[in-house]
Protein backbone atom coordinates (compact mmCIF):
# COMPACT_ATOMS: atom_id res chain seq x y z
CA UNK A 1 0.00 0.00 0.00
CA UNK A 2 1.28 3.46 -0.89
CA UNK A 3 2.32 5.09 2.42
CA UNK A 4 1.66 8.56 1.02
CA UNK A 5 -1.20 8.80 -1.51
CA UNK A 6 -1.47 11.86 -3.71
CA UNK A 7 -3.49 14.55 -1.95
CA UNK A 8 -4.31 18.19 -2.64
CA UNK A 9 -5.96 19.04 0.67
CA UNK A 10 -3.01 19.40 3.04
CA UNK A 11 -3.46 21.83 5.93
CA UNK A 12 -0.77 24.07 7.38
CA UNK A 13 -0.96 22.13 10.64
CA UNK A 14 -0.49 18.76 8.94
CA UNK A 15 2.58 19.95 7.05
CA UNK A 16 4.07 21.47 10.21
CA UNK A 17 3.55 18.15 12.01
CA UNK A 18 5.56 16.40 9.30
CA UNK A 19 8.43 18.86 9.82
CA UNK A 20 8.30 18.32 13.57
CA UNK A 21 8.76 14.56 13.48
CA UNK A 22 11.99 13.06 14.82
CA UNK A 23 14.57 13.23 12.02
CA UNK A 24 14.94 9.47 11.59
CA UNK A 25 11.17 8.92 11.54
CA UNK A 26 10.72 11.60 8.89
CA UNK A 27 13.46 10.15 6.67
CA UNK A 28 12.09 6.62 7.08
CA UNK A 29 8.63 7.77 5.99
CA UNK A 30 10.01 9.80 3.09
CA UNK A 31 12.18 6.93 1.86
CA UNK A 32 9.24 4.51 1.97
CA UNK A 33 7.17 6.94 -0.08
CA UNK A 34 10.02 7.46 -2.51
CA UNK A 35 10.39 3.71 -3.07
CA UNK A 36 6.65 3.39 -3.72
CA UNK A 37 6.90 5.78 -6.67
CA UNK A 38 10.46 5.70 -7.99
CA UNK A 39 13.59 3.60 -8.25
CA UNK A 40 15.47 4.91 -5.17
CA UNK A 41 18.86 4.37 -6.79
CA UNK A 42 18.30 6.39 -9.94
CA UNK A 43 18.61 10.15 -10.33
CA UNK A 44 17.12 12.16 -13.19
CA UNK A 45 19.65 14.58 -14.67
CA UNK A 46 18.97 18.00 -16.16
CA UNK A 47 21.34 20.63 -17.54
CA UNK A 48 20.56 24.33 -17.26
CA UNK A 49 21.85 26.93 -19.71
CA UNK A 50 21.46 30.71 -19.51
CA UNK A 51 20.39 31.71 -23.01
CA UNK A 52 20.13 35.41 -22.09
CA UNK A 53 22.08 36.73 -19.10
CA UNK A 54 21.74 39.84 -16.95
CA UNK A 55 19.86 43.17 -17.07
CA UNK A 56 16.70 41.75 -15.49
CA UNK A 57 14.43 44.59 -14.24
CA UNK A 58 13.14 42.57 -11.26
CA UNK A 59 14.45 43.18 -7.71
CA UNK A 60 14.68 39.57 -6.42
CA UNK A 61 17.12 39.98 -3.53
CA UNK A 62 18.88 36.69 -4.22
CA UNK A 63 19.55 37.21 -7.91
CA UNK A 64 22.85 38.43 -9.43
CA UNK A 65 21.07 39.03 -12.74
CA UNK A 66 19.01 41.93 -11.41
CA UNK A 67 19.95 45.25 -12.97
CA UNK A 68 19.49 46.82 -9.52
CA UNK A 69 22.54 45.17 -7.95
CA UNK A 70 26.23 45.50 -8.69
CA UNK A 71 27.45 41.92 -8.87
CA UNK A 72 29.99 42.27 -11.66
CA UNK A 73 27.88 40.13 -13.97
CA UNK A 74 28.42 40.72 -17.67
CA UNK A 75 25.25 41.32 -19.64
CA UNK A 76 24.79 39.01 -22.61
CA UNK A 77 22.29 39.05 -25.45
CA UNK A 78 20.20 36.05 -26.46
CA UNK A 79 22.41 33.20 -27.64
CA UNK A 80 22.31 31.95 -31.20
CA UNK A 81 20.21 28.85 -31.77
CA UNK A 82 23.25 26.91 -33.00
CA UNK A 83 25.15 27.64 -29.78
CA UNK A 84 22.28 26.38 -27.67
CA UNK A 85 21.91 23.20 -29.70
CA UNK A 86 25.65 22.50 -29.40
CA UNK A 87 25.37 22.87 -25.62
CA UNK A 88 22.41 20.50 -25.60
CA UNK A 89 24.37 17.89 -27.55
CA UNK A 90 27.19 18.07 -24.99
CA UNK A 91 24.69 17.76 -22.14
CA UNK A 92 23.09 14.71 -23.75
CA UNK A 93 26.48 13.08 -24.23
CA UNK A 94 27.22 13.66 -20.53
CA UNK A 95 24.02 11.89 -19.46
CA UNK A 96 21.40 14.64 -19.19
CA UNK A 97 17.87 13.73 -20.26
CA UNK A 98 16.36 17.20 -19.89
CA UNK A 99 17.75 20.48 -21.20
CA UNK A 100 16.61 23.63 -19.44
CA UNK A 101 17.02 27.11 -20.92
CA UNK A 102 16.71 30.26 -18.85
CA UNK A 103 16.48 33.91 -19.88
CA UNK A 104 16.66 36.94 -17.59
CA UNK A 105 13.39 38.53 -18.62
CA UNK A 106 10.54 39.85 -16.51
CA UNK A 107 8.28 38.56 -19.26
CA UNK A 108 9.24 37.64 -22.82
CA UNK A 109 8.01 39.75 -25.70
CA UNK A 110 6.22 37.88 -28.47
CA UNK A 111 9.10 38.59 -30.85
CA UNK A 112 11.53 37.01 -28.34
CA UNK A 113 9.60 33.77 -28.51
CA UNK A 114 10.42 33.19 -32.17
CA UNK A 115 14.07 32.47 -31.35
CA UNK A 116 13.18 30.52 -28.23
CA UNK A 117 10.70 28.38 -30.17
CA UNK A 118 13.46 27.49 -32.62
CA UNK A 119 15.69 26.46 -29.70
CA UNK A 120 12.97 24.24 -28.29
CA UNK A 121 12.33 22.53 -31.63
CA UNK A 122 16.03 21.84 -32.23
CA UNK A 123 16.71 20.53 -28.71
CA UNK A 124 13.58 18.39 -28.84
CA UNK A 125 14.84 16.89 -32.11
CA UNK A 126 17.87 15.60 -30.16
CA UNK A 127 15.55 13.36 -28.17
CA UNK A 128 15.79 15.41 -24.96
CA UNK A 129 13.05 16.79 -22.76
CA UNK A 130 12.87 20.57 -22.95
CA UNK A 131 12.32 23.11 -20.18
CA UNK A 132 12.20 26.91 -20.19
CA UNK A 133 12.26 29.62 -17.55
CA UNK A 134 11.53 33.01 -19.08
CA UNK A 135 9.59 34.84 -16.38
CA UNK A 136 5.88 35.63 -16.46
CA UNK A 137 3.88 34.54 -19.49
CA UNK A 138 1.12 36.45 -21.23
CA UNK A 139 -2.00 34.97 -22.77
CA UNK A 140 -1.21 32.69 -25.69
CA UNK A 141 2.53 32.39 -25.01
CA UNK A 142 2.34 29.05 -23.21
CA UNK A 143 0.40 27.63 -26.16
CA UNK A 144 3.07 28.84 -28.58
CA UNK A 145 5.78 27.14 -26.53
CA UNK A 146 3.71 23.95 -26.30
CA UNK A 147 3.28 23.89 -30.05
CA UNK A 148 7.05 24.25 -30.48
CA UNK A 149 7.50 21.06 -28.44
CA UNK A 150 8.16 22.35 -24.93
CA UNK A 151 7.73 19.80 -22.13
CA UNK A 152 8.26 21.79 -18.91
CA UNK A 153 8.01 25.40 -17.84
CA UNK A 154 9.86 26.50 -14.70
CA UNK A 155 8.40 29.26 -12.56
CA UNK A 156 9.32 29.06 -8.88
CA UNK A 157 7.25 30.48 -6.03
CA UNK A 158 10.52 31.06 -4.13
CA UNK A 159 9.01 31.30 -0.62
CA UNK A 160 5.74 31.65 1.26
CA UNK A 161 3.18 34.26 0.29
CA UNK A 162 3.58 35.89 3.72
CA UNK A 163 7.35 36.29 3.35
CA UNK A 164 7.37 37.03 -0.36
CA UNK A 165 7.41 40.84 -0.10
CA UNK A 166 10.63 40.60 1.93
CA UNK A 167 12.34 39.11 -1.13
CA UNK A 168 10.58 40.55 -4.20
CA UNK A 169 8.47 43.66 -4.76
CA UNK A 170 8.39 43.96 -8.57
CA UNK A 171 5.89 41.15 -9.11
CA UNK A 172 3.26 39.67 -6.83
CA UNK A 173 2.77 36.16 -5.56
CA UNK A 174 -0.46 36.04 -7.53
CA UNK A 175 1.49 36.92 -10.69
CA UNK A 176 3.48 33.73 -10.21
CA UNK A 177 0.39 31.63 -9.57
CA UNK A 178 -1.25 33.10 -12.67
CA UNK A 179 1.69 32.08 -14.86
CA UNK A 180 1.57 28.56 -13.44
CA UNK A 181 -2.12 28.42 -14.30
CA UNK A 182 -1.41 29.48 -17.88
CA UNK A 183 1.22 26.75 -18.14
CA UNK A 184 -1.13 24.07 -16.80
CA UNK A 185 -3.99 25.21 -18.98
CA UNK A 186 -1.76 24.89 -22.05
CA UNK A 187 -1.09 21.26 -21.15
CA UNK A 188 2.56 21.82 -20.23
CA UNK A 189 4.25 20.25 -17.21
CA UNK A 190 5.30 22.59 -14.43
CA UNK A 191 8.63 22.85 -12.66
CA UNK A 192 8.08 24.84 -9.49
CA UNK A 193 9.78 25.01 -6.11
CA UNK A 194 11.55 27.48 -3.88
CA UNK A 195 14.70 28.70 -2.16
CA UNK A 196 15.72 27.80 1.37
CA UNK A 197 17.96 30.09 3.44
CA UNK A 198 16.66 33.58 2.64
CA UNK A 199 15.94 34.40 6.27
CA UNK A 200 12.53 32.73 6.25
CA UNK A 201 11.11 30.87 9.27
CA UNK A 202 10.08 27.22 9.29
CA UNK A 203 6.47 28.39 9.01
CA UNK A 204 7.37 29.93 5.65
CA UNK A 205 8.89 26.69 4.41
CA UNK A 206 5.74 24.89 5.58
CA UNK A 207 3.54 27.39 3.74
CA UNK A 208 5.61 27.19 0.55
CA UNK A 209 5.39 23.39 0.38
CA UNK A 210 1.70 23.44 1.28
CA UNK A 211 1.00 25.89 -1.55
CA UNK A 212 2.80 23.62 -4.02
CA UNK A 213 1.03 20.51 -2.72
CA UNK A 214 -2.44 22.07 -2.92
CA UNK A 215 -2.16 23.28 -6.52
CA UNK A 216 -4.71 21.65 -8.88
CA UNK A 217 -1.88 19.50 -10.26
CA UNK A 218 1.33 18.93 -8.34
CA UNK A 219 4.39 20.33 -10.15
CA UNK A 220 5.96 17.40 -11.96
CA UNK A 221 9.38 18.74 -10.92
CA UNK A 222 9.96 20.46 -7.57
CA UNK A 223 13.38 22.14 -7.30
CA UNK A 224 14.50 22.79 -3.73
CA UNK A 225 17.28 25.38 -3.87
CA UNK A 226 19.65 26.41 -1.11
CA UNK A 227 20.44 30.11 -1.40
CA UNK A 228 23.71 30.78 -3.20
CA UNK A 229 24.96 34.00 -1.65
CA UNK A 230 26.36 36.33 -4.30
CA UNK A 231 28.34 39.45 -3.30
CA UNK A 232 26.43 42.55 -4.27
CA UNK A 233 22.98 41.06 -3.69
CA UNK A 234 21.02 42.12 -0.56
CA UNK A 235 20.99 38.56 0.84
CA UNK A 236 24.78 38.21 0.77
CA UNK A 237 26.04 37.50 4.28
CA UNK A 238 22.77 36.15 5.65
CA UNK A 239 22.90 33.22 8.09
CA UNK A 240 22.80 29.96 6.08
CA UNK A 241 20.10 27.41 6.83
CA UNK A 242 20.67 24.51 9.20
CA UNK A 243 21.63 21.49 7.04
CA UNK A 244 19.18 19.20 8.82
CA UNK A 245 16.37 21.70 8.21
CA UNK A 246 17.24 21.62 4.52
CA UNK A 247 17.01 17.80 4.52
CA UNK A 248 13.70 18.02 6.37
CA UNK A 249 12.40 20.29 3.61
CA UNK A 250 13.38 17.73 0.97
CA UNK A 251 11.69 14.93 2.95
CA UNK A 252 8.46 16.84 3.48
CA UNK A 253 8.35 17.77 -0.22
CA UNK A 254 8.63 14.06 -1.04
CA UNK A 255 5.77 13.19 1.32
CA UNK A 256 3.48 15.95 0.06
CA UNK A 257 4.15 15.35 -3.64
CA UNK A 258 5.00 11.65 -3.88
CA UNK A 259 4.76 11.38 -7.67
CA UNK A 260 6.90 14.44 -8.41
CA UNK A 261 10.61 14.63 -9.10
CA UNK A 262 12.19 16.50 -6.19
CA UNK A 263 15.29 18.23 -7.47
CA UNK A 264 18.32 18.93 -5.33
CA UNK A 265 19.05 22.15 -7.12
CA UNK A 266 21.11 25.33 -6.53
CA UNK A 267 23.57 25.36 -3.66
CA UNK A 268 25.02 21.89 -4.13
CA UNK A 269 28.50 23.32 -4.63
CA UNK A 270 28.42 24.37 -0.96
CA UNK A 271 27.09 21.00 0.24
CA UNK A 272 29.20 18.13 1.49
CA UNK A 273 28.85 14.70 -0.10
CA UNK A 274 27.30 13.53 3.16
CA UNK A 275 24.61 16.22 3.07
CA UNK A 276 23.75 15.41 -0.53
CA UNK A 277 23.52 11.73 0.36
CA UNK A 278 21.03 12.57 3.13
CA UNK A 279 18.98 14.54 0.60
CA UNK A 280 18.85 11.52 -1.70
CA UNK A 281 17.82 9.38 1.26
CA UNK A 282 15.08 11.92 2.01
CA UNK A 283 13.65 11.52 -1.48
CA UNK A 284 15.54 13.88 -3.81
CA UNK A 285 15.82 12.16 -7.18
CA UNK A 286 16.83 14.86 -9.63
CA UNK A 287 19.87 17.12 -10.00
CA UNK A 288 21.28 19.72 -12.31
CA UNK A 289 24.40 18.36 -13.96
CA UNK A 290 27.20 20.62 -15.17
CA UNK A 291 29.51 23.32 -13.87
CA UNK A 292 27.08 26.25 -13.77
CA UNK A 293 23.43 27.00 -12.95
CA UNK A 294 22.63 30.10 -14.98
CA UNK A 295 25.35 32.27 -13.38
CA UNK A 296 26.28 30.46 -10.17
CA UNK A 297 28.55 27.46 -9.64
CA UNK A 298 27.53 23.81 -9.55
CA UNK A 299 29.55 20.66 -8.76
CA UNK A 300 31.63 19.44 -11.66
CA UNK A 301 30.10 16.60 -13.64
CA UNK A 302 32.83 14.11 -12.70
CA UNK A 303 32.30 14.85 -9.00
CA UNK A 304 28.60 14.02 -9.37
CA UNK A 305 29.36 10.72 -11.06
CA UNK A 306 31.87 9.82 -8.38
CA UNK A 307 29.42 10.63 -5.60
CA UNK A 308 26.64 8.55 -7.14
CA UNK A 309 29.10 5.69 -7.73
CA UNK A 310 30.06 5.77 -4.04
CA UNK A 311 26.38 5.59 -3.12
CA UNK A 312 25.63 2.75 -5.54
CA UNK A 313 23.36 5.06 -7.51
CA UNK A 314 23.23 6.05 -11.15
CA UNK A 315 21.64 8.32 -13.70
CA UNK A 316 18.12 7.65 -14.84
CA UNK A 317 18.10 7.00 -18.56
CA UNK A 318 14.74 8.62 -19.08
CA UNK A 319 12.45 10.70 -16.88
CA UNK A 320 9.79 8.17 -15.96
CA UNK A 321 8.50 7.13 -12.56
CA UNK A 322 7.65 3.52 -11.74
CA UNK A 323 4.02 4.56 -11.29
CA UNK A 324 2.21 7.08 -13.45
CA UNK A 325 2.76 10.58 -12.10
CA UNK A 326 0.11 13.23 -12.22
CA UNK A 327 -0.17 14.97 -15.56
CA UNK A 328 -2.57 17.43 -17.09
CA UNK A 329 -4.03 14.59 -19.19
CA UNK A 330 -7.45 13.35 -18.08
CA UNK A 331 -6.36 9.73 -18.44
Amino acid sequence: MDPSPIRHDWTQREVLQLFQQPFSDLLHQAQATHRAHFDPNRVQVSTLLSIKTGACPEDCKYCPQSIRYDTGLEREQVMAVEEVVDAARRARAAGATRFCMGAAWRSPKDKDLQTVEAMVREVKALGMETCLTLGMLRDGQAERLRDAGLDYYNHNLDTSEAYYDEIITTRSYQDRLDTLEKVRDAGLKTCCGGIIGMGEAREDRVALLRTLATLPVHPQSVPINQLVQVPGTPLHGIEPPDPFEFVRTIAVARLLMPGSYVRLSAGREQMSDELQALCFLAGANSIFYGDKLLTTGNPEADADRQLLDRLGMGFEERACAQTQCETNDPA
